[in-house]
């Protein structure tokens, strides 16, 4: 997986709108993000615009509307950022990482079920 751009929170949530609903056009993005924010309409373009500068978006001109698509797939980017929370907090141990949601109590019955069933799956997969 090549290096991703370094994407801010915001340019995340941002990013989500585009992923969910590309090829979207600025009124769109904006008109999305102001139901679920409180930035104003430049804020939005700002982020846009970054987004565009580091390579995570394209645009096409069509006429007098600007629409974009991502560059970056939401699957890579996630599996980039996890990857990183994990390397970062957990010394790469996914082990120590579920441990310690396990031990401080951070995980519901129906979590650690989801949990044993996707183990259970994979073993009988003969997994890694």
């Amino acid at each position: 997986m090549n290096k991703l751009p370094q994407i801010s929170e915001a340019e995340f949530e941002v990013m989500k709108v585009i992923w969910k609903y590309a090829p979207i056009s600025t009124n769109e993005i904006t008109e999305k993000l102001l139901q679920t924010t409180n930035w104003s309409p430049k804020t939005i373009q700002t982020l846009i615009k970054r987004l565009v500068t580091k390579g995570a978006l394209t645009y096409e001109k069509q006429s007098r509307m600007f629409i974009y698509t991502p560059v970056v797939k939401e699957s890579e980017y996630i599996g980039q950022e996890s990857s990183s929370f994990l390397n970062r907090y957990y010394d790469g141990d996914i082990t120590a990482m579920v441990s310690a949601y396990i031990e401080s109590d951070k995980l519901s019955e129906s979590e650690l079920d989801t949990l044993r069933m996707l183990l259970s799956q994979k073993q009988e997969k003969g997994g890694k």
